[in-house]
């Protein structure tokens, strides 16, 4: 009897943990294993060992789409904490509509992402949309946007007769048109957790704040800022990753062979897709997938190690 109700919460926990060893366990070990072998469309060829991470070091493609990720990475990431945190600060008090506004900063996370990509594409097109008829008509001088490869920041100050190159020339703009439309579709999901962060946070000390004279720059600084910070560092964490895990809009804005003028959308993940499904290198992409897991891992291992240690559980 001992042993059967020992056995039986396992009972319940089993079709969960079928479909994740399934689905993710399985999967992760099979790429893990195919990064070590010579396989392509035509099959297994042999056990080659490290050759692909060593391949990795030598090539240019792979690490120009890295700088790119990084790029978008770190043009995105700002954005989508402190715009959705400003909105949360905003929906939290007495706002007329609020409930209104509620449903329609959410609209872009359940929108599907290819629709999405296809109306912001024809919103950034060079000839008839209407983001450059707004510039034009306000006196400025129409972008190519997704059809542009000159990094932003060569852009900004080669009339200044500054050129800088390389990865200083930073993002592509149309790079920069693919980070507009990511923070507009995560923007919804990231406010309704910092809304909810915001519903946990007591009352009472508002309301003690208030009647010691604070603010309400001193109240957000003092009060909101640090109580909210589990909830900035999950979202910091999250959004890190799907940001370098970033595809659909690179793959339906600048679709395939290259990713974009000159390869300047092609991010990590997008160049993976190409090595597996377009040169059908799926030992390598195996070895890419590695890498990236790696490297997010690291990355995520870093922020609770650095980050944590601001973070204000009660």
């Amino acid at each position: 009897m001992k042993l059967a109700s020992r056995l039986s919460p396992l009972l319940y926990l089993l079709p969960a943990l079928a479909v994740i060893i399934l689905f993710r366990i399985i999967p992760i070990l099979g790429s893990f294993v195919a990064s070590l072998t010579d396989y392509d469309i035509g099959g297994l060829h042999g056990f080659i060992g490290l050759d692909h991470y060593r391949r990795m070091f030598s090539d240019p493609r792979l690490w120009l789409s890295l700088g790119n990720t990084v790029h978008y990475v770190l043009g995105v990431l700002p954005a989508e904490i402190l715009l959705p945190l400003g909105l949360a600060v905003l929906l939290k008090n007495e706002l007329k509509g609020r409930s209104f506004y509620r449903t329609i900063y959410f609209l872009p996370v359940v929108t599907s992402t290819v629709a999405v990509s296809v109306v912001w594409t024809w919103i950034f097109n060079p000839e008839m949309g209407p983001l450059n008829r707004i510039i034009a008509l306000m006196g400025g001088e129409p972008l190519a946007w997704l059809r542009e490869p000159r990094g932003i920041f060569e852009m900004l100050l080669s009339p200044l007769g500054i050129t800088p190159s390389g990865f200083l020339a930073g993002p592509s703009l149309a790079l920069v048109a693919i980070m507009i439309v990511g923070i507009w579709k995560s923007i919804g999901y990231n406010t309704v957790l910092f809304l909810a962060g915001l519903e946990n946070i007591p009352n009472d000390y508002y309301e003690a704040a208030r009647l010691d004279g604070a603010g309400r720059w001193s109240r957000f600084r003092n009060i909101t800022w640090p109580l909210l910070s589990p909830t900035t560092f999950y979202v910091l964490i999250m959004s890190t990753i799907t940001s370098f895990q970033t595809f659909s809009l690179v793959y339906v804005m600048t679709p395939p062979p290259g990713g974009g003028p000159l390869g300047t959308t092609n991010v990590i993940v997008f160049y993976l897709y190409q090595k597996a499904f377009d040169r059908f290198d799926i030992g390598y992409a195996s070895a890419i997938s590695v890498f990236l897991f790696v490297l997010l891992l690291a990355l995520t291992m870093l922020q609770r190690r650095f980050g944590e240690r601001k973070v204000h559980y009660s």
